[in-house]
């Protein structure tokens, strides 16, 4: 299983409450719930999140996140941040799920 299809199930299992909508999309799988995209699986197993962006100083203060790039070097805002494997083992999954949970639902049904 590569490190993508892993990150795929983990994710899904963990949405699996909410009934999330799977879309191949920025280079990957994603999530999205009620039609919003929350979060993407891409294929070298990093998690990309939709977030707000008041909190993105704070979240890219976290080990293991980083700006999300369109491609090689395309900023995609601060609205977005990626996050690498290795932060995403154990509960740390969770822990970053629960930002991008948390601005979709602020979000509402706009």
């Amino acid at each position: 299983m590569t490190a993508q299809q892993s990150l795929v199930e983990r994710v899904r299992h963990a949405l699996r409450d909410r009934s999330p909508r799977e879309v191949p999309m920025f280079g990957g799988v994603s999530f999205m719930v009620e039609g919003r995209m929350v979060v993407a699986a891409r294929r070298e197993g990093a998690l990309l999140l939709r977030i707000n962006p008041s909190a993105a100083a704070e979240l890219l203060a976290r080990p293991g996140a980083r700006p999300a790039l369109m491609g090689a070097d395309r900023p995609m805002g601060d609205g977005w941040i990626s996050v690498e494997p290795a932060a995403l083992e154990g509960t740390g999954l969770d822990s970053w799920l629960a930002p991008a949970l948390s601005f979709h639902a602020a979000q509402g049904t706009k």
